[in-house]
């Protein structure tokens, strides 16, 4: 291994700024474009049809070559990183890529944590070998438990009992702490607020709520269909009271609460429309073919394959990814409502989630 315990003193590692003083501490590794959802503010099917041009096989990142960049990136502080697509369990034999991503370590010797965001739809057969593989955490979108919600929603028919199966799974795997991501969209799933808080509470499950965001580039966003979280919170709270839990990291995406009376679980509110986060944003993204990406809704990537090779060192990939954080200016959620006041700007061209992940 390139970083272990005993190389620690790695000599080209120092924190890494960026030019907003933001560390690079967080990378996000698209392992495929595809999914097997249409959901429409992520991959609507209209746009995303059977023909769509989805990177080939020949085009995606080898497990070796995704093994090499995230060294990289732990080279130069990254503690943390994130399996995401597309939907990452439809990559064939993905555990492998985790058994090696487990074994990491930062300069200082402390193990990097893997997690992976999924739609849970191949959770329930492979929790465990994923967890086998060294997967500490595991977040699911689960945006109704209202069937004909969950299945207009997805777009293609599967039915939540599915995805059920899968955070059960999850859960009996050690996967812990369980996070349920769920899209709030005014007037589409906002009457599941409730069940999906009910259906969890005393479960261990983290359900996180997330403002309707314009991701992707979204053609049919509008600020009309978001619902802020603290509309969200305030439903929640005509039931139950909650009590604010301090966050680990100032750069967590999500404020999260505990329940007063005890019960097990939390419930968390990620926020970028109402109260943006990118003077935290300590995130890098890098698709399945190798481009890193500064921000979720950044316009322009850095290909980064060409330094995947064995004949590249890796000081060289070290030093690359390192002035490209240092010229990072990206904080696109705090630019957002004058974008939308110029209806000359409201297409904003941003890379496609599926490719670079949430």
């Amino acid at each position: 291994m390139w970083l272990t315990k005993d190389e620690a003193t790695y000599p080209h590692y120092v924190e890494t700024l960026d030019s907003l003083q933001r560390p690079l501490k967080d990378l996000r590794l698209s392992v495929i474009d595809k999914c097997n959802f249409r959901c429409s503010y992520c991959m609507p099917k209209d746009v995303f049809t059977k023909d769509y041009p989805f990177l080939k096989h020949s085009q995606l990142m080898s497990f070796d070559e995704m093994l090499k960049l995230a060294r990289g990136f732990v080279a130069l502080g990254a503690e943390k990183i994130r399996i995401t697509g597309g939907e990452p369990l439809l990559r064939k034999n993905i555990e492998h890529l985790i058994e090696s991503l487990a074994r990491l370590t930062t300069p200082s010797g402390k193990p990097v944590s893997i997690s992976m965001t999924t739609n849970g739809t191949l959770l329930a057969s492979k929790a465990q070998a994923l967890k086998d593989a060294g997967l500490e955490r595991v977040t699911v979108s689960l945006d109704s438990l209202d069937n004909d919600i969950f299945m207009r929603m997805n777009d293609v028919g599967v039915p939540v009992s599915v995805v059920l199966k899968g955070i059960e799974a999850a859960q009996r795997a050690g996967l812990s702490p369980v996070k349920v991501n769920t899209v709030v969209q005014k007037g589409v799933n906002d009457s599941q607020i409730m069940p999906i808080v009910n259906h969890f509470r005393h479960s261990g499950v983290t359900v996180r709520f997330i403002e309707y965001m314009d991701v992707g580039g979204a053609n049919y966003w509008s600020n009309s269909g978001v619902m802020t979280s603290d509309l969200v919170r305030a439903r929640i709270e005509q039931e139950h009271r909650l009590i604010a839990v301090a966050q680990e990291r100032a750069s967590d995406t999500a404020h999260c609460y505990r329940y007063a009376d005890g019960a097990a679980g939390e419930v968390g509110f990620i926020s970028s429309v109402s109260e943006p986060f990118c003077g935290d944003c300590t995130r890098a993204r890098v698709s399945a073919d190798g481009k890193l990406f500064m921000c979720l809704f950044a316009t322009e990537s850095l290909d980064l394959r060409p330094l995947l090779g064995e004949n590249t060192a890796p000081e060289v990939l070290a030093d690359t990814i390192r002035a490209a954080w240092r010229k990072r200016g990206d904080h696109y959620s705090e630019l957002r409502d004058e974008r939308y006041k110029d209806p000359a700007k409201k297409v904003y061209p941003t890379v496609r989630m599926s490719l670079v992940g949430g």
